[in-house]
């Protein structure tokens, strides 16, 4: 399975935790989107990417800026120059308040077909304190706009650890989301990021955040809540009702293939050696590079297998499933478990490793100490 992810990084406002690539912008400038599609045709010429597509997915940033003749216009360079195979999954991010129901029809009908909605809490006042520029309503009205436009395979991101959150109001999102029948939920905890105005304003102490066993039992009330309700967990923060895992982010953490276009963006291909790139992080230089016709590129890093046999382990055991053994074997020529005996020692003595003939995995304690674990497989 191979990706394609396209960065859109224009916001009305950046909200108050982010440290994406993102600008203040009230809509995506033409400049950026002709940029882009010129960054497609000349990855396109290149042929140093896989030989078809099975997910797109476009994030931010905030996509459903998009104007729907500027979606339709990128979905079809995309399939004038790429193999996008005919049942591929193609995903965009939305925030409420920025599609009206006339564009979500149109990204409808350029192709778009699984949305991954940015709603972080029904309660208003968390939003607020969080610096998102919509209310519930404006979400409840984005998920009806979406319907009516034909979407029948949409997430839900929900945030907890929120300034003044409590448990209540966490299990009161948890319930509301699932109740209203969406597809998949994305159930997450805020990081404080260095450089935000959040973190700013936690460090001053202007704004407190829950302590961390609070914020465990909002995890603990994400896995249980969401498993009740028929969404099963299969990675660290998402959960899905039965066919509805995205594929897109499976690709990752099964460590694909995938192209990276966009400003900041990242890609990861076979080269001969595993070979990751990425994109310029400023917008001026971006559009620059494009228009004189060279690729955007900032780095590029070809990985001994070592080092990609780690990746591919770090990104595997965020999956409830785990590291797939024969995939794993066929990659390197090399049994994940014989790979690194020491860490698997280590997993075994805390209790928290699941070992099956066809899988490696972590329990729910090890997902838990996700970190912890991994620092095994590095010595």
């Amino acid at each position: 399975m191979a990706g394609i992810y396209l960065h859109i990084p224009f916001c009305r406002r950046k909200c108050a935790y982010c440290d994406f690539v993102s600008f203040a912008c009230g809509s995506v400038p033409e400049a950026y989107v002709d940029a882009l599609i010129r960054e497609i045709e000349l990855v396109s010429r290149g042929g140093d990417y896989p030989a078809a597509f099975d997910t797109v997915f476009f994030g931010g940033g905030t996509p459903s800026l998009l104007s729907g003749e500027q979606m339709q216009r990128i979905m079809a360079a995309l399939d004038a120059h790429f193999d996008i195979r005919a049942e591929t999954e193609r995903s965009m991010e939305v925030n409420p308040g920025t599609a009206t129901p006339e564009k979500l029809m149109a990204y409808r009908a350029a192709g778009i077909n699984r949305l991954s909605i940015g709603l972080q809490s029904t309660h208003d006042a968390l939003l607020s304190n969080i610096g998102r520029i919509h209310t519930f309503a404006q979400f409840l009205d984005t998920l009806k706009s979406a319907r009516n436009a034909g979407f029948t395979n949409i997430n839900v991101d929900l945030m907890h650890g929120l300034p003044t959150q409590t448990l209540k109001q966490y299990k009161d999102s948890l319930k509301t989301i699932c109740d209203l029948g969406v597809q998949h939920v994305s159930a997450y905890s805020l990081i404080l990021e260095e450089g935000t105005p959040l973190y700013s304003s936690v460090h001053s102490g202007e704004v407190s955040l829950p302590d961390e066993d609070l914020v465990a039992d909002m995890q603990d009330a994400s896995i249980d809540d969401l498993e009740e309700r028929g969404y099963h967990r299969y990675e660290i923060s998402n959960f899905a009702q039965e066919g509805f895992a995205c594929r897109h982010n499976l690709n990752y953490w099964h460590n694909g293939e995938y192209l990276g276009l966009g400003l900041a963006a990242h890609a990861a291909v076979r080269q001969k050696r595993w070979t990751r790139f990425a994109n310029v992080g400023t917008l001026e230089e971006y559009e620059r590079l494009l228009s004189r016709g060279k690729r955007p590129l900032a780095e590029t890093l070809r990985l001994n297998p070592r080092d990609e046999m780690f990746e591919c382990v770090m990104l595997g055991l965020r999956l409830t499933q785990g590291v797939d053994r024969a995939a794993f074997l066929a990659r390197f020529g090399l049994d994940v478990v014989e790979a690194y005996p020491s860490a698997m020692e280590r997993l075994c003595a805390r209790g928290w490793a699941l070992e099956s003939e066809a899988f490696l995995a972590l329990n729910r304690k090890g997902l838990d100490l996700q970190n912890e674990a991994l620092s095994f497989f590095m010595r």
